[in-house]
C-alpha cells in the first residue's frame, strides 16, 4: 500500500507536533491552529484569498460537525438549572446516596454505569443520562467533577467503545478491512480491552485519590469550570421555592421514569448514536418546559426561554476555544476535500490516514515491531477526533503486518483499541467535550488528566499483544 506524500502532509505533521508541544506546556493553541489552517489553505489553493477564506469555512465545517453535541449539552444544562432551582434535583439524587457514599464508590459507580449504557447505545447519549442522574450524587460525596468526567471517558469512550461488543460497529469496520470474520476480531480484542481498561482506570483512580489527599479547593485545582449563574438566582425565591415537597417528589419520579423509558425505547427501536441523543434531548426539553411552567406559573414561558438562553450560552462558551482546534484537525480527514477542492494525490485516504500508512511502511514486518506500529498507527489515525474514521485503514495495515506473524485478529484488534481510545473521546479535547461540558470541567485539562493513564494503558496493552502474537 503505497501513498505518495506531498508537502501538505509534511506541513500538517509539523503543525501537529507544534500543537502537541504547546499543549504540553499548557498554553493555548488557537492561534497555531488558525496559522495551520491558513498554511494548508495556501498550499492547497495557491492563493492568499483562498487561504484566508479557508479559515472561516473550516470554522463553519467544524461547527456543523459539533452542532448536535453543542445542542445536547446546552439542553441538558438548561434542564439541570431548573431542576436545581426548584429542588427536584435534590429529591432525585437522594435515593442514590444510600449506595454511593464515598468518592471511591462514586468513581466506580459512574464508570460502570457509563460502560453498561455505552455498550448498548454508544457513549454520546450515555453521557447525558449518566451526567444528569449521577453527577450530583458524586459531587455531593466528595468526588471532584473532573473525576466524574474521567470515569465517563475511560469507561464509556474507552472500554465500551473500543470493544463495541453489542452494536459491533468498530469490529465490523476493522474486520472487513482486514478480510477477517468479525467474531475473530472481537474474540482477539477481549484480553486487550480488559488490560487497557484495567490499567487506565486503576491508574486514573490512583491519581485522583492521591490528589484528593494533597489538594484543597478541589473544584478549582481539578479544572472545574463554573457554569453560568442562573438568572433565577437573582429572582424572588417565592417564584420557585414554594413548590411542595410532594410535587417535587412527583416530578422526580416522573423524570426518572421518562429517562428510563428513553433507555427502553432505544433498546426496542434500536436507536444508537445521533438518534438516541435526539431522543434524550427532546425528553430534556419537554421536562424543562413542564417544570418551568409549574414552577414559575404565569412567567413560565418567559422563564423557559431564559433557561434555554443560559444553556446555549454555556454550550457555546465551552465550545468557543474548541472549534478552531477541531477545524484544523478535521482538515486531516474529509474536510480538506470539501473546503479546498481535493488537493491530495489520487488514492489518498486523507492526510492523517496517509501519514499512518507511510509510518507503517517504514518498518520491517515482524510480530513485535508490528504490534508497536499498530498501536502507533491506530493512535495517529485517531487524532482526527473520531476514532472510527481510520479504523478501516488500521484493519488493512494489520493484514499487511500479519503476513509474517499470522496473528491478524490480534493486530487488528490492537489497532482498533488504540485508534478508539485516542480518538473516540479520551485524549482529543473536542472528542471528550460531552463529558467535560456535562461535568463542568475544562476539556483541555481533562485531556491532560487522561493522558498518563491512557498512554500507560496503551504501552501495557501493546506488550500483552506482543506475547499473544
Amino acid at each position: 500500500m503505497n501513498i505518495q506524500l506531498v508537502p501538505l502532509h509534511y506541513v500538517y505533521l509539523a503543525f501537529i507536533v507544534l500543537i502537541i508541544a504547546v499543549m504540553i506546556r499548557r498554553r493555548d493553541t488557537t492561534i497555531i491552529c488558525v496559522a495551520g489552517i491558513m498554511t494548508i489553505g495556501l498550499l492547497a489553493t495557491e492563493t492568499l484569498s483562498g487561504s484566508v477564506a479557508g479559515v472561516f469555512n473550516s470554522f463553519i465545517y467544524a461547527t456543523k460537525e459539533l452542532l448536535s453535541t453543542i445542542f445536547i449539552i446546552s439542553i441538558i444544562v438548561a434542564m439541570s438549572r431548573v431542576l436545581i432551582r426548584t429542588g427536584i434535583n435534590e429529591v432525585m439524587v437522594a435515593p442514590l446516596t444510600r449506595f454511593i457514599r464515598t468518592p471511591q464508590a462514586a468513581y466506580w459507580g459512574i464508570g460502570l454505569f457509563m460502560m453498561v449504557v455505552s455498550l448498548f447505545f454508544w457513549p454520546s447519549p450515555a453521557v447525558a443520562l449518566v451526567g444528569a442522574v449521577l453527577l450530583p450524587v458524586a459531587v455531593r460525596v466528595g468526588l471532584p467533577p473532573i473525576g466524574a468526567a474521567i470515569a465517563m471517558n475511560l469507561f464509556g469512550h474507552g472500554i465500551a467503545l473500543s470493544g463495541d461488543y453489542i452494536i459491533q460497529g468498530a469490529p465490523k469496520l476493522t474486520a472487513d478491512a482486514a478480510g477477517l470474520p468479525v467474531t475473530s476480531v472481537m474474540t482477539a480484542s477481549v484480553p486487550l480491552v480488559l488490560v487497557m481498561g484495567a490499567v487506565s482506570t486503576l491508574t486514573a483512580f490512583w491519581m485522583i485519590c492521591n490528589e484528593m489527599k494533597l489538594t484543597r479547593g478541589l473544584k478549582q485545582d481539578f479544572g472545574y469550570m463554573k457554569q453560568p449563574e442562573s438568572h433565577t438566582d437573582q429572582a424572588s425565591p417565592s417564584q420557585v421555592q414554594t413548590m411542595p415537597l410532594r410535587l417535587r417528589k412527583a416530578f422526580a419520579l416522573i423524570i426518572t421514569l421518562l429517562f428510563a423509558l428513553d433507555v427502553v425505547l432505544m433498546f426496542v427501536l434500536n436507536l444508537q448514536g445521533g438518534d438516541a441523543t435526539a431522543l434524550i434531548g427532546g425528553t430534556a426539553v419537554s421536562i424543562l418546559i413542564v417544570v418551568s411552567l409549574v414552577a414559575h406559573r404565569y412567567n413560565g414561558s418567559e422563564e423557559t426561554t431564559q433557561y434555554l438562553i443560559e444553556g446555549f450560552q454555556f454550550g457555546f462558551k465551552v465550545f468557543g476555544p474548541v472549534i478552531p482546534i477541531a477545524a484544523f484537525f478535521y482538515l486531516g480527514d474529509s474536510a480538506i476535500t470539501q473546503l479546498f477542492a481535493n488537493p491530495l494525490p489520487e488514492g489518498s485516504h486523507g492526510i492523517v490516514n496517509d501519514l499512518g500508512v507511510a509510518l507503517a511502511g517504514l518498518v520491517p514486518l515482524n510480530g513485535t515491531v508490528g504490534a508497536i506500529m499498530m498501536t502507533v498507527t491506530g493512535a495517529v489515525t485517531g487524532m482526527d477526533g473520531s476514532g472510527f474514521s481510520g479504523i478501516s485503514l488500521v484493519g488493512s495495515i494489520a493484514a499487511m503486518f500479519a503476513g509474517s506473524t499470522e496473528s491478524a485478529p490480534t493486530l487488528t484488534a490492537l489497532g482498533q483499541v488504540a485508534a478508539i481510545w485516542v480518538g473516540g473521546g479520551t485524549l482529543i479535547p473536542w472528542a471528550l467535550i460531552p463529558a467535560a461540558a456535562i461535568c463542568g470541567v475544562n476539556p483541555f485539562e481533562l485531556a491532560r488528566r487522561n493522558l498518563k493513564p491512557v498512554m500507560l494503558g496503551l504501552a501495557v496493552t501493546t506488550i500483552v499483544a506482543i506475547f499473544l502474537i
